[in-house]
């Protein structure tokens, strides 16, 4: 492997790319560390530690995705989370607004016009998000229980909180350009690389965290356990992640002119995740919902004190269980609505392809369907247990919900990414007879 990478800077347009997308990421990491104008740089460090200490961060979901700029204030601090709840939503509209599913079907023209359209919503969701931030640090309930949280915004006045937030709105353009930039000039998605590297970012102080918390042989004994968890889950989401049902399918031959076409065999791949991470990230985002309602609440009424027992800390069997049945309601709601079968079923008609005992049409589209709920239920199960995993790190490691890092959303994403990341370097490594990362 390490020959392979070797070649793969020996290779000059393949180095320039991996050069050019190590200077995004290099940028990237710079601008997570800048804080926003305004922001008073001594108390957000104070409120910080005591947040990871005490871990009663309430935005952790959206803190790792920024690469911990959030809790920082920087002018990265909403990270691509916009851009992800922009292109999701998009995704999501694209099965009920017409317009929009004619435009995902016009091929490349209709897709840069809806990729234009997540642009302008990612903009938008940024001017909100920046401005919730900027009220949540200003009243200080960003940290909720730090002596100077109240401080951390120390002029009020409304011509700072619009600087504050326009810098983060063009921060947040800036991220987005930048993984443009990787996607075209780079290897690999641009927006999946930042994603991987702002939760890889946070690894290192986890894990030291980890360490330092533990009581055994001065927490070594912890922080070796936490590693071999970790290279049992790494194995455990590639063995998934790439376990996929193959549907053989045949091509009728067909005579053009004095041209023979078709008599082919393939298979219509349908991996065992089919939804990838989208339902950890929708069940996490909703049961966040509850919890911000609680935080922001000024009465002392009831169900502010049950949510806040049952719903905060993520440790709660009531949370649990809510999380865990929502990831696999999503699950399935994602595969439905980004897979449909009688569309592939009348694509494969219209071309004179068939399924080996199913006959083409309506039952194809019928078979289809039910392999994909048969291997969506492992999928979503799977996907249930891994999200869980930080909670269930809780017992063991001295309460470390988020300080866990392998397990839920991270190590979903990180393993996916680097699993499409390598094949795209082994499949430029091989267009140029060289030898790939395995053999």
């Amino acid at each position: 492997m390490l020959t392979a990478f070797a070649r793969a800077f020996k290779t000059p347009d393949l180095r320039k790319k991996l050069l050019f997308t190590l200077g995004i990421i290099v940028l990237y990491r710079l601008g997570a560390h800048i804080p926003v104008p305004g922001v008073s740089y001594e108390n957000v460090q104070t409120c910080v530690d005591a947040a990871q200490k005490g871990n009663n961060s309430l935005f952790g979901l959206v803190n790792m995705f920024s690469g911990g700029a959030l809790l920082q204030i920087t002018i990265f601090a909403l990270g691509i989370m916009p851009y992800i709840t922009a292109s999701i939503i998009l995704q999501l509209l694209t099965v009920v607004i017409p317009r929009l599913e004619a435009l995902k079907k016009e091929g490349q023209s209709g897709q840069a016009k809806i990729t234009q359209y997540t642009r302008y919503l990612t903009v938008a969701l940024a001017v909100l998000q920046g401005t919730g931030l900027v009220a949540t640090a200003r009243s200080g309930a960003l940290f909720s229980g730090c002596p100077v949280a109240s401080e951390i915004v120390p002029d009020q006045s409304i011509f700072v909180t619009v600087t504050m937030v326009i810098t983060m709105t063009a921060g947040t353009a800036a991220v987005m350009w930048l993984g443009e930039l990787i996607t075209d000039r780079g290897i690999g998605n641009g927006m999946s690389i930042l994603m991987f590297i702002s939760i890889a970012a946070g690894f290192p102080g986890a894990l030291w965290a980890i360490k330092q918390s533990g009581t055994l042989a001065k927490g070594w004994i912890e922080f070796g356990t936490v590693i071999l968890i970790g290279f049992v889950m790494v194995g455990l989401v590639v063995f998934v992640e790439q376990a996929q049902r193959r549907i053989p399918v045949q091509y009728a031959k067909r005579m053009i002119g004095r041209r023979s076409y078709g008599g082919t065999s393939t298979y219509i791949p349908l991996k065992v995740n089919q939804a990838g991470v989208i339902p950890v990230i929708f069940a996490s985002s909703l049961l966040y919902i509850p919890a911000l309602v609680a935080q922001f609440s000024s009465s002392n009424a009831g169900w502010k004190t049950w949510i806040e027992a049952h719903f905060v800390k993520g440790d709660h069997p009531y949370y649990i269980v809510t999380y865990f049945l929502l990831i696999v309601f999503f699950a399935f709601f994602y595969v439905a609505i980004s897979f449909n079968p009688e569309e592939v079923a009348d694509n494969m008609k219209k071309y004179g392809g068939f399924i080996p005992g199913i006959r083409a049409g309506r039952p194809t589209a019928e078979y289809l369907s039910y392999v994909l709920n048969r291997i969506t239920w492992p999928g979503s199960l799977y996907l249930g247990l891994i999200a869980l995993v930080p909670t269930m790190a809780l017992a063991g490691f001295g309460g470390a919900n988020q300080n866990f890092p392998f397990g839920g959303t991270s190590i979903l994403i990180i393993v996916g990414v680097g699993l499409e990341t390598v094949k795209q370097i082994e499949s430029q490594l091989q267009q140029r007879n060289y030898e790939g990362f395995l053999r």
